[in-house]
Order: C-alpha cells, then sequence, then structure tokens
C-alpha cells in the first residue's frame, strides 16, 4: 500500500520543445489546446504571437492599399523589437516572513529584500525580535539606574543572537539594525558602471549595422494602433537606437567616460602565521562553505564576523501556455491569500493512474498488478487501456511486457458529498471480477498482467489510456436552440509505471 503514495512512480509524457515525463501532479493541462503542459511548456511572460499576428495582417492591408511590395526585412526587425517588449509576468512581490507587500520597483529599489525580515546567519531560519529589560542610568539623576527595555534579534533554532556579534541592542522592535559596510563597495560599484556603458556602446554598434532603411509610410500606419511610432520613426544620422538597445544612453545626455585602474600583480604577498598549520581548528568557530556564499560581499571566516542577512522576496507570477497565450495559473494579488483565480493543475481534469499492490516480480513469470484509476471531473467518464505498439517512439523505457484490460472502463463521477451519504443507492456497472478489484464512488482498482522481460534492474511498464473529456472552455459551434450539450473529445496519454527492482 506504501506505493499508492509514491505518485512519482507513476509518470506522464509531456510533448512539448522536449518530452518530459512527470507525475500528473506536477503538470497543467491547457483546456484550449487540450493536452498537458509541463513547466518546460509554459512561460512566464507573454510571448508576441498574437501582435505579430495582427501586425502582420495590418501590414498587408496598408501595402493592399499603397500598391507597394510587401517589406519582409522591414517584419523581421518588427518581430525583434516585439520580443524586446515583452515583459515578466510578475504580479507581486513580498515578504514570507511579515507578508508586505510592495511594488516591482520599490523590490528592485531594496534589492528584492524585506527592510524588517532577517535571516540567521548560521542556519538560515528567520529570526524573531526579542525584548528584555537592562539597567540604564537617570538622566537628572546619573548616579541612579532604572530598568529599561531593550531588543535584539534572535534565532529559536540555533540560538544564535545578534549579542555574539557585538550588534548593540535597540529601543525600538523594528529598524535601525547595525549593518557591516563593504569597503569594496565604491571599486564594485565604479566597475558595474564601466561594464554598463561599454555593453551600451557595443549594443549600440551592432544595431546600427543591422538597421535596415523602411519605407516613410510605416510610422504613420502603426503609431496609432501600437503606440509606436516614436519607436519606428527613422533615426537621424548619429543618433543612438533607443528603440531597439535595451541598454541605450539617452538621447541628448552626455555620458562622461569612466576609467577604470587595471589591476597590478603584486610580487609579495602578506605571509601566513607561523602556527597556521599546527593551531588546532575550532569548528564551532569557523564558519561553513555555506555561510560563506550566502555572504558573498564578505565571505566571513569566523563565527564572529555572522551577522543576520535581509530576508529574500518571493513573487507571485501568471503561467501561460506557450502555444495558446492562455492563463494555466493566476494566483490571487494579495499575500496573505493561498488561493487561485485560475488553476488548471492536471490532477483536475485527467484521470490519474495509481499503483496499488505490486507482487514478487520474477524473470518471464507473469504478475498480477492492482492499480487504481481515479476521475476527478463530476460526470461519468469513459477509459481505454492500450498496450503500446512495438514501433512506438514514446515506448523507450519498458523492460517488461504488459496485458491490460480490453473492455472500456466506466468511471463514476466525482462526488464529495457522495461518502457521507448513507442513503444513497450504488450504482450497478456490472463490472467483470476478473478485470475489476473493487469499485468506491469515483475510484476503480483494475488488475494488469506484468511479465518481465530482463534479468536485472528496475522493472517499467507503458501502456496507452484514452479517456473522453467534455471541453467546457472551447468554443460550443452554433446548434439548435434548446440543445445545451458541451464538446466532447477524445484525449490520448502515455503512462509509464515504475514497479521496482526484481526478485531472484
Amino acid at each position: 500500500m506504501a506505493s499508492l503514495l509514491q505518485s512519482e512512480r507513476v509518470s506522464y509524457l509531456v510533448r512539448g520543445e522536449k518530452e518530459i515525463r512527470a507525475p500528473l501532479s506536477q503538470l497543467y493541462f491547457c483546456r484550449y489546446c487540450s493536452e498537458l503542459r509541463s513547466l518546460e511548456c509554459v512561460s512566464h511572460e507573454p510571448s508576441a504571437t498574437v501582435c505579430q499576428k495582427n501586425f502582420l495582417q495590418l501590414l498587408l492591408k496598408v501595402t493592399q492599399k499603397s500598391g507597394t511590395p510587401f517589406d519582409f526585412q522591414f517584419f523581421q526587425q518588427f518581430q525583434k523589437l516585439l520580443f524586446t517588449l515583452t515583459f515578466q509576468q510578475v504580479d507581486s512581490h513580498y515578504c514570507p516572513s511579515c507578508l508586505e507587500n510592495m511594488p516591482s520597483a520599490e523590490a528592485k529599489l531594496k534589492k528584492n529584500r524585506c527592510a524588517n525580515c532577517f535571516d540567521c546567519p548560521c542556519c538560515m531560519h528567520t529570526l524573531s525580535t526579542r525584548a528584555t529589560s537592562i539597567p540604564a542610568p537617570l538622566p537628572d539623576d546619573p548616579a541612579k539606574t532604572t530598568m529599561k527595555k531593550a531588543y535584539y534579534l534572535a534565532c529559536g533554532f540555533c540560538r544564535w543572537t545578534s549579542r555574539d556579534v557585538g550588534m548593540a541592542d535597540k529601543s525600538v522592535a523594528s529598524g535601525g539594525w547595525q549593518e557591516p559596510e563593504n569597503p569594496h563597495t565604491q571599486k564594485i560599484n565604479k566597475l558595474v558602471e564601466y561594464y554598463q556603458q561599454l555593453a551600451q556602446k557595443e549594443k549600440m554598434e551592432r544595431d546600427r549595422k543591422k538597421l535596415v532603411r523602411r519605407r516613410p509610410y510605416m510610422p504613420l500606419a502603426f503609431s496609432d494602433k501600437y503606440g509606436l511610432g516614436t519607436r519606428l520613426q527613422r533615426q537621424r544620422p548619429g543618433a543612438p537606437i533607443s528603440a531597439l538597445a535595451g541598454l541605450s544612453l539617452k538621447e541628448g545626455e552626455d555620458q562622461k567616460e569612466i576609467k577604470i585602474e587595471p589591476a597590478q600583480a603584486v610580487e609579495e604577498v602578506e605571509p601566513l602565521p607561523e602556527d597556521y598549520y599546527t593551531r588546532p581548528i575550532n569548528l564551532t568557530e569557523v564558519t561553513t562553505l555555506r555561510q560563506r556564499l550566502l555572504q558573498p560581499d564578505f565571505q566571513p571566516i569566523c563565527a564572529s564576523q555572522l551577522y543576520p542577512r535581509h530576508k529574500h522576496l518571493l513573487i507571485k507570477r501568471s503561467l501561460r501556455c506557450r502555444k495558446c497565450e492562455h492563463n494555466l495559473s493566476k494566483p490571487e494579488f494579495n499575500p496573505t491569500s493561498i488561493k487561485f483565480k485560475i488553476q488548471l493543475v492536471a490532477v483536475n481534469y485527467i484521470p490519474e493512474v495509481r499503483i496499488m499492490s505490486i507482487p514478487n516480480l520474477r524473470y518471464m513469470k507473469e504478475s498480477q498488478v492492482l492499480l487504481t484509476l481515479t476521475n476527478p471531473v463530476e460526470n461519468l467518464t469513459h477509459v481505454t487501456l492500450k498496450e503500446c505498439e512495438e514501433s512506438d517512439p514514446d515506448d523507450i523505457n519498458s523492460t517488461a511486457k504488459v496485458v491490460v484490460p480490453a473492455k472500456e472502463l466506466l468511471l463514476a463521477g466525482k462526488d464529495a458529498a457522495a461518502e457521507y451519504d448513507e442513503l444513497a443507492e450504488p450504482q450497478d456497472f456490472q463490472d467483470d471480477p476478473d478485470i475489476i478489484a473493487f469499485r468506491k464512488a469515483n475510484k476503480v482498482g483494475v488488475f494488469i498482467k506484468v511479465t518481465p522481460q530482463k534479468e536485472e534492474g528496475e522493472v517499467t511498464v507503458s501502456f496507452k489510456m484514452k479517456h473522453e473529456f467534455k471541453n467546457l472552455a472551447a468554443p460550443i459551434r452554433p446548434t439548435e436552440e434548446g440543445d445545451q450539450s458541451c464538446e466532447v473529445i477524445w484525449l490520448t496519454h502515455h503512462v509509464e509505471l515504475r514497479l521496482g527492482p526484481l526478485l531472484p
């Protein structure tokens, strides 16, 4: 029964840019394409496919009216421009600790870190603010003391505190914590500015060579529809190509040339201490490799140099099908909500296959494996299992021969209240006991026969699963009045089962 909870042992084949085999719980289902989608087949940013089609239609209309030939080179240049105008579809930035929501500009300014929450530099857990009372002299009479509240940071997991590195306690609970300064900050910023300026010049030179001569009527035709008139206008001789260069210089702005001093080799280096190789090492005082890499600007060697780091922000983003551009997943904007506006996960639309029991598998001996099929939709579903053909290009991992039921299987619709309804009448499906082991609500147990064909290694079997699907999202063709039937399509999936090792 442990295999029933191991959903990763059953994988479905996804045909996209590259073939991927993954569990059904990790896949999406596009109701418009009627195909499975994996994370490799979805996009975090909308592509320009729709804009290209609209632009191509408009370009053909203008060329037909004006009687000029179609400029395909100009269309290719506009395609590149559209791809540079696509944006990442990030819905919101938020802190996973305090759930503070902030816009993208503010998140970029804060380097995608929360200003109020900190991570423990030792174990990377979230630090909490602790309050304590410390004696403080009275302002009127310094000889007398009174108890005053003070706050410090502490980790509830490894017991690290901000007092361990000598950080002073604060009189307020939030903000104002001491942060170390990197001595190389000025040099790093200068290097970044220098290479940004160098990249701008190189990009401008490349775009000047690629820029083709455009016709004068093109900007006037598309400025109203796409708002790209200024981007498509003919550039003046010697002016920067700001429309096609993402890092181009601003027009009319004088850029000061940044010069950096080249690094110079030093013949003499600082020698190591005499007891460097003989001194005993205290592992509690030495930082680990992970602790050093989490602070690349300082890379502390001793534990006394570990300072708390601001917590990284998380994002909520939408996923789109790359083929039809429809949303597959769209979360709520509020970071406190875990709900989704759109969540087309495959387990809500595709029958799920799981392994319930596995017998002892031996070489060239037929064994009976019990599978479960679960219907996630509310209507009755017809499912047919078929064996893979010998020349099937998808069947590349099978190491055993499988015999599946030849009859069509009926799966009852999902009813959340059925298991609590004691008066509900059971449905009579007249199941064959040699094929159907049990039936409960929308789940059915099915027997398949497996014969391993290899003497050693893992036993893997593959088969095709064909089922019907009522596509409620697809546009319905105009039918007669009173006909409310929706479109029914048949889908076929390639399913692989990993049954485990052979017994001697």
